[in-house]
């Protein structure tokens, strides 16, 4: 799509929006994905028009015909990412170019056309713009940004739809665990994978989320606050929670994390993670770890701690592992050192608190 192919975004302000007073109450203890903006960005697409008829409009329900295509055979995909208020007040957003380019390959993978990623840019700079009143002034609070697109074409036959809804909205939020938790506790899933070699666990799509969410009620009963799933073949290698990528910590300072091969989300944060360690000289191995293994280095020492990281929990300790052979913890069961520098690290540049050497804040205004 050339330049000139580019649609315009028409901005229709809301004609109702959320009273200040209420605003400011709502947003004043968010939680996490509960509370949402006045707006929502949308653009539409065809086979023969391209991308057209994008908007800034009301926030408002998507009316669908019983047979569109996405609610048969689930084409969809999905990004999480935030807007931040800087110390300077200014406002940002976090590697959005990282986002856009991650939401084309999904596209790519789920046969739905690409979406140009300076089109994805702007449908969230603008709808952070007019809902920027909507980010929470709290310690830690921030916008989170849901841009997703979806086959609404009305068609029961099985091939990619030939008509796309693009769309964004926006939720106020605050701590994405309950009470800010120092270390939360996973289940070991022994029943479920999460992705199999030639899946779609690279892609951010929705259906590997509801593929998950058996396991992860399992997880809930056994009262814990996540699942960790591990490989679909031999059902021994670690890959990642139901949300999260996982590092693991060694006594010598070195890292750990499981490798990209089709089946683990290559998350953002992640990335990032791996670069200010690079930053630090901290050796990071992008290697297989067994579950065994993961169990044996934490009962002898040599395993340090255990963290998960994703948009948005940003960097979240691991303290006690369970599974049906038995549970055991990681070093003293709360955050260690190294779980609680990298979030340090990772939230400062984000809130402009700290020097930004890799350019990863984008200001907005």
């Amino acid at each position: 799509m050339s330049s000139s192919d580019t649609p315009v975004f028409d901005i229709q302000p809301n004609a109702a929006p959320v009273p200040g007073s209420e605003r400011e109450a709502r947003i004043a203890d968010p939680g996490f994905g509960k509370v949402f903006t006045d707006h929502m960005a949308v653009i539409r697409y065809s086979e023969d028009r391209g991308w057209h008829d994008a908007r800034i409009q009301a926030r408002a329900p998507v009316e669908l015909d019983p047979a569109a295509a996405v609610l048969h055979y689930a084409q969809e995909i999905f990004e999480g990412m935030k807007a931040y208020r800087l110390t300077d007040g200014a406002t940002a957003l976090f590697r959005p170019d990282a986002n856009a380019a991650r939401f084309k390959r999904s596209a790519q993978r789920m046969a739905m056309p690409e979406l140009p990623e300076e089109l994805f840019l702007e449908s969230i700079a603008k709808l952070v713009e007019i809902d920027k009143d909507w980010i929470p002034t709290m310690e830690g609070g921030s916008l989170y940004l849901r841009p997703f697109m979806f086959a609404s074409e009305t068609f029961l036959g099985v091939r990619p739809a030939r008509e796309y809804l693009y769309m964004v909205i926006a939720s106020s939020v605050g701590a994405y665990f309950k009470g800010g938790t120092p270390a939360i506790t996973i289940w070991v899933s022994d029943d479920y994978s999460r992705a199999a070699p030639g899946g779609t666990g690279a892609a951010k799509c929705g259906g590997n989320y509801a593929a998950s969410l058996v396991a992860q009620a399992e997880a809930i009963r056994q009262g814990c606050d996540q699942v960790v799933f591990l490989d679909a073949a031999e059902h021994r290698w670690v890959e990642e929670l139901g949300g999260m990528n996982l590092f693991f910590v060694m006594d010598d300072g070195s890292m750990v994390t499981p490798p990209l091969k089709g089946t683990i989300l290559p998350g953002i944060t992640r990335d990032s993670i791996l670069k200010l360690a690079q930053d630090e000289g901290i050796a990071v191995r992008e290697e297989a770890y067994a579950i065994d293994q993961w169990r044996s280095d934490a009962e002898s020492g040599r395993l340090r701690e255990t963290f998960a990281c994703g948009t948005a929990a940003v960097v979240t300790a691991v303290g006690t592992v369970k599974s049906t052979n038995g549970d055991f913890t990681i070093g003293g069961g709360g955050p260690g050192q190294m779980t609680q520098r990298m979030r340090q690290r990772l939230v400062a540049i984000q809130r402009g608190e700290a020097e930004d050497p890799h350019g990863w804040v984008k200001r907005l205004f």
